[in-house]
């Protein structure tokens, strides 16, 4: 895999479920599946309009970490997300 481009695609051509896990499993510790959670957690919630106080308070993490999702959030990303308002 030469590039975040490559593990992209390998991600999107795996259709089975739990031949995705198991690759994101093993791709991941769990501390790191566990920051993911909570940043898509914390997107859900910025596009629901939770402030960002409260959402670190919640979630228990810090600021910082809050205000870069709200960043790229006012980037563009996280279509799929905005889609499910």
């Amino acid at each position: 895999m030469q590039n975040f481009n490559d593990y992209i695609k390998l991600i999107h051509s795996i259709e089975d479920l739990e031949i995705l896990s198991d690759f994101i499993i093993g791709a991941t510790t769990p501390k790191e599946r566990d920051e993911l959670v909570k940043r898509i957690e914390i997107i859900k919630l910025l596009i629901s309009g939770e402030s960002q106080k409260n959402i670190a308070r919640k979630l228990k993490v810090g600021i910082a970490t809050v205000t870069r999702g709200s960043k790229e959030l006012s980037k563009g990303h996280f279509k799929i997300l905005r889609s499910e308002e």
